[in-house]
């Protein structure tokens, strides 16, 4: 992907949308994969719609990616001394190699009638291709006769010199056996019969090999005896690592760079099973170019919240056009205004990794970066005071941003009083509107949207409309519906005073009531 195309959507924005709580990597991170590009989005789309219909494609990716991976520390612990240890590793990786092969062609080829997107269809073909070569059947001829060898020594035969005390001066491998020592006696020795199978008899016991050692006993003599054994080894070594370089690691470094892919898409389908599991809807958004900045997005949820919780979450349309790109979000507290904000940083992540998203139907344009300013403990306020690490970090918002770009607000500048926060949210979303971005400002200063009025006619007309949205509240009780409406701050309280009794008319009512009035 060229760099051109990919968002600044940074870890830290993905974990403060709660994204990372629902969609974890090990192979690499998630920003690695966001994408400006259409057609790297609708590509994306092609190939979750396959493993989505096809389960049995993730049985198959969750199958070589142990191989894969077992390749990958297999060369991490190996070395180039060309011992022997590594001429079996040699082998393992071929027997590795040949079974993420076999693994990949018996499962694509299973499901390959009812693959439509690219990204299956190519790798099919590939790994058939790998599958059916000339060279692949001579690895696996090769292979067999080499582990056939080395399966069939069992012991070797070490000549020792001694010197004048009787003490080994010097050894060497006389030979390399099929068969195994066995423990005897000289006195079994002499009276066997059979002479011709006595070769594999010892005249004494057999001793386990760190019998009475000590450290250093034991490293000298396994060095001497992998020294003998690599001598016996050295050609075959050498022609075998030829065969690993000719046949084997271009295609298996093919295979190991898709482990990250892999990952990413075994762990973004399950995720969408999980939600599609529990009846929430998922679409494939229509793409539009990233200059129209267009938004909408029909019974959208936040998944993360859909994926924690037992009860139905409520659905919500949300639609950024010409009389708004900003919104101004405002309703009880608890009332979902956070989750909403989050649903929206979360489905345009989602549309940009190529991902269904969390609605029952969305038109969405790329960004090119999410910018995301949420109530945070930092460090920094030891220094600069809340208020002052909250505006810190607004200017280095407002540095970056561009008029392709989403900002989301959550309870911005809640460090501060109504009056002076309310002021300092009506400076910044008119800058923010003159720049054009799309911006979603939930906040508890119901004030601020009395000053929408002023703030558009202050910025028109090149300036970006500013809009209000409430979060509803019906009888004291959330409704969790988002709607396109003016604020009235007095009616949540109204409503939430009436619930608890709270409200004049009932405490004078319960006054009343007592006893002895």
């Amino acid at each position: 992907m060229r760099s051109e195309d990919r968002p600044d959507i940074s870890q830290y924005v993905v974990d403060e949308l709660g994204f990372g709580d629902i969609m974890q990597l090990k192979s690499g991170s998630l920003p690695e994969f966001f994408t400006a590009d259409p057609a790297v989005i609708a590509y994306r789309n092609e190939t979750f719609s396959d493993l989505l219909e096809n389960p049995g494609l993730i049985d198959t990716l969750n199958s070589v990616m142990p191989i894969l991976n077992d390749i990958l520390e297999l060369r991490r612990l190996e070395s180039d001394s060309g011992d022997t240890t590594d001429y079996l590793a040699s082998i393992t990786e071929i027997e590795l190699y040949i079974s993420s092969v076999d693994t990949l062609n018996d499962g694509l080829n299973a499901v390959s009638d009812s693959l439509h997107g690219r990204a299956f269809r190519t790798l099919c073909d590939r790994i058939n291709e790998l599958a059916e070569s000339n060279y692949y059947s001579e690895l696996n001829e090769k292979l067999c006769e080499l582990t056939k060898r080395v399966r069939e020594i069992k012991s070797v035969t070490i000549g020792v010199n001694l010197d004048a005390q009787l003490r080994p001066k010097d050894a060497g491998v006389l030979s390399i056996n099929p068969e195994q020592f066995r423990s005897g006696d000289v006195l079994e020795k002499i009276l066997r019969l059979n002479f011709k199978d006595d070769e594999y008899t010892c005249i004494a016991k057999l001793v386990p090999f760190n019998k009475n050692q000590n450290d250093n006993q034991k490293t000298a003599l396994a060095i001497a005896f992998n020294a003998a054994i690599n001598d016996v080894y050295s050609s075959s070594l050498r022609s075998w690592k030829k065969i690993v370089q000719q046949y084997v690691l271009e295609n298996t470094d093919f295979l190991l760079n898709l482990i990250p892919e892999i990952e990413f898409l075994v762990k973004g389908t399950r995720m969408l099973s999980k939600l599609r599991a529990k009846g929430c809807p998922l679409c494939v958004p229509e793409i539009v170019p990233a200059a129209d900045r267009v938004y909408r997005a029909y019974g959208l949820y936040n998944p993360a919240v859909a994926l924690k919780i037992d009860d139905e979450v409520v659905p919500n349309d949300l639609v950024f056009d010409e009389n708004a790109t900003i919104y101004v979000l405002s309703g009880p507290n608890r009332g979902g205004k956070s989750v909403i904000t989050c649903a929206l940083g979360i489905s345009q992540a989602m549309m940009q990794l190529g991902m269904f998203v969390p609605a029952e139907s969305a038109v969405m344009s790329p960004v090119d970066a999410i910018y995301t300013h949420f109530p945070t403990g930092a460090d920094d306020t030891i220094d600069k005071g809340r208020l002052g690490e909250e505006c810190a970090r607004l200017d280095a918002i407002i540095e970056s941003v561009t008029d392709e770009s989403l900002v989301l607000l959550d309870e911005s500048l809640s460090s501060t009083g109504a009056y002076e926060a309310s002021y300092i949210a009506a400076e910044v979303l008119g800058g923010l509107a003159l720049i054009g971005c799309r911006v979603l400002f939930s906040t508890h200063l119901h004030e601020l949207a009395g000053m929408i009025d002023e703030i558009n006619a202050r910025t028109a007309p090149e300036g970006a409309k500013i809009d209000t949205l409430v979060a509803g509240i019906e009888k004291g009780k959330r409704s969790f519906k988002i709607t396109r409406a003016k604020p009235d701050g007095k009616s949540y309280a109204r409503d939430i005073a009436e619930k608890y009794g709270l409200s004049y008319d009932s405490i004078k009512k319960k006054i009343e009531n007592k006893p002895g009035r």
